[in-house]
Order: C-alpha cells, then structure tokens, then sequence
C-alpha cells in the first residue's frame, strides 16, 4: 500500500484494499504459474469487501456472523497468496505494506466476530 493516510471509514478501506489488489495482479508475470496466482489473488481479495458487504445486509444476528467469518477466511487467503509471490514474484517491499493492511483487516474482523458471538 501506498503512503496513504489511514482510512477508518472500514467500508472505504476494504474497497481501497480491493483495487489496490488489481493493482498487485498487474504485476505478477504472465505465466501459467503467475496466471493461476492472479486469479486466486484476485478472488479471495476482491471478494473480502463484498462478504463484508453481504453481512451488512444480514438477516440474523447468526448470519452476519457466517458472512463476517467467511470475510476473514477470504483476507486470510488473500494474506497466504500475497506471502508466496512476496520475493519471488513482487520485491517485498512493494506490498508489506498490503500484508500488514490485511492483518489489520482479519484482527478488526475477529474482533466483530468474537463480540458478536458474545
């Protein structure tokens, strides 16, 4: 991620998350390794926004939970994807700052998960 001031707006931020990720596939080589890391990169980090957005429109307490678990499941993917091609794809430095966006990210989501459940 970029310099940037933080965004608290969390709607904002898993949007701003979203693009940058189109930002990272863009890097990645073209090839069937690289092919297959951009589409599942793509998916489950494009994806963690969207469930976030599913469970605002819940229709029980228990749904919203599953859809705010299923949103940290995805941000987890999407921090094991950014790992592997961190080195060996992407100079690290370029997107240890998207690693760390999305720990934050699965921390704020447990948090909701864990008070919600209580």
């Amino acid at each position: 991620m970029t310099n940037e001031l933080k965004t608290f707006d969390l709607r904002e931020r898993l949007l701003k998350f979203s693009k940058r990720i189109l930002e990272i596939v863009k890097m990645l080589p073209r090839s069937p390794e690289g092919d297959v890391i951009r589409k599942q990169l793509v998916a489950a980090g494009t994806s963690i926004g969207a469930n976030y957005e599913e469970a605002d429109g819940a229709i029980s307490k228990r749904d919203f939970t599953h859809k705010m678990a299923i949103a940290r499941k995805e941000a987890n993917e999407t921090k094991y994807w950014l790992k592997v091609i961190s080195g060996d794809f992407v100079q690290p430095n370029e997107i240890e700052g998207d690693i760390k966006e999305v720990t934050e990210i699965i921390k704020i989501f447990s948090s909701i998960i864990n008070k919600t459940r209580k």
